[in-house]
């Protein structure tokens, strides 16, 4: 029956109860949202993945060896040149094969981004990449 608001009920004008209509219902509440799923991961997102979880991080403060501080100079480089932003390195790091991406280490992943972006834009060719990688 309606009820006025102060919660008593109403008559009608012959002095009958009248039936609640459902506009005069309280809204029910609302559904609660789904629980969210976790996003698939990508390979190379890591962190907390139990299998990885096996062997301390080394945090020890370590010198570069002359390859990695050439593979940071190229990429220096290859971004004051407008050639290859940090974001194309990133995005060619993460595109790696998963078997590649774990065997190679953290310079070596650069390398082969840069590698990979210099061949896709046409600034190198194969046949100069195989040639120089001859020498």
């Amino acid at each position: 029956m309606m009820r006025p608001r102060d919660g008593r009920p109403r008559r009608s004008y012959d002095g009958n109860m009248q039936p609640t209509p459902d506009h005069d219902q309280p809204p029910a509440p609302p559904e609660p949202p789904p629980a969210p799923s976790e996003p698939p991961r990508a390979m190379h997102d890591i962190g907390g993945v139990p299998r990885f979880l096996c062997e301390p991080v080394d945090v020890s403060p370590h010198a570069l060896t002359g390859f990695d501080k050439q593979a940071d100079a190229l990429r220096q480089i290859l971004g004051a040149k407008g050639i290859m932003s940090v974001d194309e390195l990133r995005r060619g790091i993460e595109a790696i094969p998963e078997a590649e991406y774990h065997r190679l280490g953290y310079y070596q992943r650069w390398v082969r981004a840069m590698a990979e972006t210099l061949l896709r834009k046409g600034v190198l060719s194969e046949a100069e990449l195989r040639a120089a990688l001859a020498t």
